[in-house]
C-alpha cells in the first residue's frame, strides 16, 4: 500500500479511475445529488464502490459511500480529496443502491435518509470477525403440497423453481399455516439457486417464518434481521447476508433493504399491517419497497395475507400480478361459522336487546359451547387499557377537556360498571383543585392530563358519563366475573404479548395484531366493538377492520369442527357481509371501486403536507397545474396532541395546517419531484420552518 504524504500538498491522484463519486451523509433536500472527489493514490487499493468513507463537506467531515469509480469529472474546478476509507467492507451494492434512489424518487425524499434505512451502522469488532463457511447445498423442494389446494398455487412453485419472475397476490384459507406456506415458496426459490427475501410484520411473525424456513433448509441457509437485534449482531448478521453467506432472509419493514444475492423472490406477509409503514423520512411502505425492486432486479414478488388490500387488487387489476385464491367450495369447507348481530328475525326474538349489548347472548352461547368443548376462546378488543375514553351517558358525545378539547378517559381501576358500558354519575364537585392533586378517581384529559371534576356535556347538558370504548383490561375483569372458574390471559393492550396459548378451555382477550395462536385452534372467537373500528374517520377504515376481524377469525377451527365467530356488528354493513361470507377479494374490489369513483387512494396518488401556514403555502405555490390541492386545514395546536401537555396560557399554541394533494397514478412522479423541488428551495433559503411531506400516507383521517 502506498504511504500516504505528510500533507494534502503531496498526496497524488490515483493512476486509474481517479475520481470517487460520493453519496454525503447530508439530508438536506437542496444537496440531494452525488458529488465528486479525488480519490489519492495510497487509497486507490481500498476505495472500492460500495465502501464507507469520509470527505469533506462544507468545511466539515462527514460520511459517505462510494457509489462508482470515474476517470473523469464533470466539474471544472480542482475537486477535493477523499479523505479516508472509513472500512474496506463494500456494504452498498449497485442494486440496493438503485432501489435507494428509486425510493427516495417516489417518495419525494431525501437520498441519504433511505440509505440510512438500508444499510446498519457499522460494528468494528462484528466486521472483523472471520467469516462464517458458505451454506451448503439445499434439496430440491418437495411436492406443491398444501399449495394445491389453490388452483394456481403448483404453477407459483414452478416458476419459482425455474427462476421465473412470477408475481402474485395470496390469499391464504382460514387456518393455513402461512409460515410454511413462504417457506416452501423460499425453498423452490433456492433449489434455482437464488435468495429469497420475506418481510412480515412483527418479532412474532419472524419467530415462526424463521423457523419454518430453518426446518426446510437448514439453519445455516436462512437469517433473521429485526430491531430488536443488538447492532453487533444485527450487523453480523447482515454482513452475512451482503457476502453472501446465506441465502434467505426473514425479517421486519428495514429488512426490505437486504442486500440478497441474486434475488429471486420477494414476499410480504399481511402487507396492510401499519408496520410495514416506516415512521421516518421519506415514509416508504414495504410493499411498495418491494414492487420497485422486483421490477428492477427481474424477481418475484408474493404479497399474501388473510385480507386483501386495495393496492393489492390494484397490482390484480392492472393485471402486473395474478391472484393466487382457493375456489369457493374450498373456503367454505375450512373457513369457521361466522355470525354477525341482527342477521335473522329469530335471533332478534330470543335476544332484542342484543344489538345494544356488549356480550350479547349469542357471544355467550358462542363460548360457553366452545369452552365446554375443551377449546379456548379468542375474545379481540379494539383498544387496549381499562376505558380509552369517555363520552356523555346522555346523548354519547364524546367527553371533551374543557381547556384543551382533549378527550376525557380514566388512569386508574376506581369505576365500575355495566358490561354494555359503564355508566356514571354526576362528577364530583371540587373546584379549585388543582390538575393531578388528589384526582386518581377523576376524568383525566389524555392530552393535557388535567382532571375535570365539573363535566358538564356542551351538546345536552348532562353531567353523566359513560365508556365508549371499553379496553381489553376491563374486558377481561368482566369476562372473569362472567365465566367464574375460567382462566383469563390478556395479551398485548399493556400486558405481555403471547406467541401460542394451550389446547385448554380458557379465555383469551387480545388487542388486534396481538392474538395468539392455540395449539389446535380455538373453539370461538368474539369480536368486541365492531362499532368503535368501523366509526373511525379515516379513508382506510372498513379495509383495516375486515383485515383485523380476518386475522382472529383465521385462527379458530372449522365450521365442521364446531368453529365460531360472532361479530359484534349490525349483519347489514357490507365489511362485515364479506366477513360472514369470508370474501376480502370482492370487498377489496368494492373498495378499490369506490375509491376510484370519488378519486381516492390507490386509484390516485396522494400526499399530505403538513407544517405552518407560511410554509405551507410556500411549497404549495412551487407545484404544477396538475396537481389538485384539497385544503388546507388547521391541525391540533402542538402541544395538544396524544400523550403531550397543553401549552401555557403565555405560550399560545402554534397553529399548524395539512393540505392533501393529488393527482392520476400517471402524473405520480412529476407530484414527488415537484414536492422534492418545493423542500430544495427551502432548505437552500435555509427556512426554519420544518415542513412533512408524505407520499401515500397510512392515514387520510
Amino acid at each position: 500500500m502506498v504511504r500516504p504524504g505528510r500533507n494534502r500538498g503531496e498526496w497524488q491522484a490515483a493512476a486509474e479511475l481517479p475520481v470517487a463519486r460520493v453519496a454525503v451523509d447530508v439530508a438536506l433536500a437542496h444537496l440531494d445529488r452525488p458529488f465528486d472527489y479525488r480519490v489519492p493514490e495510497h487509497l486507490d487499493a481500498v476505495a472500492v464502490p460500495g465502501v464507507r468513507l469520509r470527505v469533506r463537506f462544507a468545511g466539515r467531515l462527514v460520511d459517505g459511500f462510494l457509489l462508482e469509480r470515474l476517470a473523469e469529472s464533470a466539474h471544472p474546478g480542482t475537486l477535493a480529496w477523499v479523505e479516508k476509507v472509513v472500512s474496506p467492507e463494500p456494504v452498498l451494492t449497485a442494486e440496493v443502491a438503485a432501489l435507494c434512489r428509486a425510493v427516495a424518487d417516489r417518495y419525494a425524499g431525501v437520498l441519504a435518509d433511505v440509505l440510512r434505512l438500508a444499510v446498519p451502522p457499522r460494528h468494528a469488532k462484528a466486521e472483523a470477525e472471520v467469516p462464517p463457511q458458505r451454506a451448503g447445498p439445499v434439496a430440491a423442494p418437495g411436492e406443491p403440497g398444501a399449495w394445491r389446494r389453490y388452483p394456481r398455487g403448483p404453477a407459483l412453485l414452478d416458476a419459482l423453481a425455474g427462476g421465473r419472475s412470477a408475481h402474485a397476490v395470496w390469499q391464504a384459507l382460514p387456518g393455513e399455516c402461512w409460515p410454511e406456506r413462504l417457506a416452501e415458496a423460499a425453498a423452490a426459490t433456492v433449489a434455482a439457486g437464488r435468495g429469497a427475501l420475506l418481510v412480515v410484520p412483527d418479532q412474532r411473525d419472524v419467530a415462526a417464518l424463521h423457523g419454518a424456513c430453518a426446518g426446510l433448509l437448514g439453519a445455516d441457509a436462512v437469517v433473521a434481521l429485526t430491531a430488536e437485534l443488538g447492532p453487533a449482531e444485527r450487523y453480523r448478521r447482515w454482513l452475512a447476508v451482503r457476502r453472501g453467506h446465506v441465502q434467505v432472509v426473514v425479517g421486519t419493514r428495514s429488512a426490505a433493504f437486504a442486500p440478497v444475492e441474486r434475488l429471486g423472490l420477494l414476499a410480504v406477509w399481511d402487507d396492510g399491517d401499519d408496520l410495514h409503514a416506516e415512521p421516518r423520512a421519506p415514509y416508504p411502505r414495504v410493499r411498495d419497497v418491494l414492487v420497485l425492486r422486483a421490477h428492477a432486479a427481474g424477481a418475484a414478488l408474493l404479497v399474501g395475507g388473510y385480507a386483501r388490500t386495495a393496492e393489492a387488487h390494484l397490482l390484480v387489476e392492472s393485471g402486473w400480478a395474478r391472484e393466487v385464491i382457493a375456489e369457493r367450495a374450498t373456503v367454505r369447507a375450512v373457513m369457521p361459522r361466522v355470525t354477525a348481530l341482527g342477521e335473522t328475525d329469530g335471533q332478534l326474538a330470543r335476544d332484542p336487546d342484543s344489538r345494544a349489548a356488549r356480550l350479547p347472548h349469542l357471544a355467550f352461547e358462542a363460548a360457553r359451547s366452545a369452552l365446554t368443548a375443551g377449546r379456548p376462546v379468542l375474545v379481540q378488543v379494539p383498544r387496549s387499557g381499562y376505558l380509552p375514553w369517555l363520552a356523555c351517558g346522555t346523548c354519547r358525545e364524546t367527553a371533551r377537556c374543557r381547556h384543551c378539547a382533549g378527550p376525557l378517559g380514566l388512569t386508574g381501576h376506581g369505576t365500575r360498571g355495566r358490561s354494555g358500558g359503564a355508566v356514571f354519575g354526576p362528577t364530583p364537585h371540587a373546584s379549585g383543585t388543582p390538575p393531578h392533586a388528589g384526582s386518581a378517581g377523576l376524568p383525566h384529559c389524555r392530552w393535557c392530563g388535567r382532571a375535570d371534576s365539573a363535566f358538564r356535556c356542551p351538546a345536552c347538558g348532562s353531567r353523566r358519563l359513560r365508556a365508549g370504548v371499553v379496553g381489553s383490561g376491563r374486558t377481561a375483569e368482566e369476562l372473569g366475573r362472567a365465566f367464574p372458574g375460567t382462566t383469563v390471559r390478556s395479551s398485548g393492550g399493556g400486558a405481555p404479548v403471547l406467541a401460542e396459548v394451550a389446547a385448554r378451555p380458557e379465555l383469551v382477550v387480545a388487542t388486534p395484531g396481538a392474538e395468539p395462536r392455540a395449539a389446535g385452534g380455538y373453539g370461538a372467537a368474539l369480536l368486541l366493538d365492531g362499532w368503535a373500528l368501523l366509526s373511525r374517520p379515516d379513508l382506510r377504515v372498513a379495509e383495516e377492520t375486515l383485515r383485523r376481524w380476518l386475522g382472529a377469525a383465521a385462527l379458530v377451527v372449522p365450521h365442521t369442527d364446531g368453529g365460531r365467530v360472532v361479530v359484534m356488528a349490525d349483519a347489514a354493513i357490507p365489511v362485515v357481509q364479506s366477513l360472514v361470507r369470508w370474501d376480502p377479494a370482492g370487498h377489496a374490489a368494492a373498495e378499490f371501486a369506490s375509491r376510484a369513483e370519488v378519486g381516492f387512494p390507490p386509484a390516485v396518488r396522494m400526499a399530505a403536507v403538513e407544517g405552518t401556514a407560511a410554509a405551507v403555502a410556500d411549497v404549495l405555490a412551487e407545484l404544477p397545474e396538475v396537481v389538485e390541492v384539497l385544503g388546507p386545514v388547521e391541525l391540533d395546536p402542538v402541544g395538544t396532541g396524544s400523550g403531550s401537555f397543553a401549552n401555557t396560557a403565555d405560550e399560545p399554541p402554534e397553529i399548524r395546517e395539512r393540505a392533501l394533494l393529488r393527482v392520476p397514478r400517471a402524473d405520480g412522479r412529476t407530484m414527488a419531484a415537484a414536492l422534492h423541488a418545493a423542500q430544495a428551495v427551502r432548505t437552500a433559503r435555509k427556512e426554519s420552518d420544518p415542513v412533512r411531506v408524505r407520499l401515500d400516507p397510512v392515514e387520510i383521517g
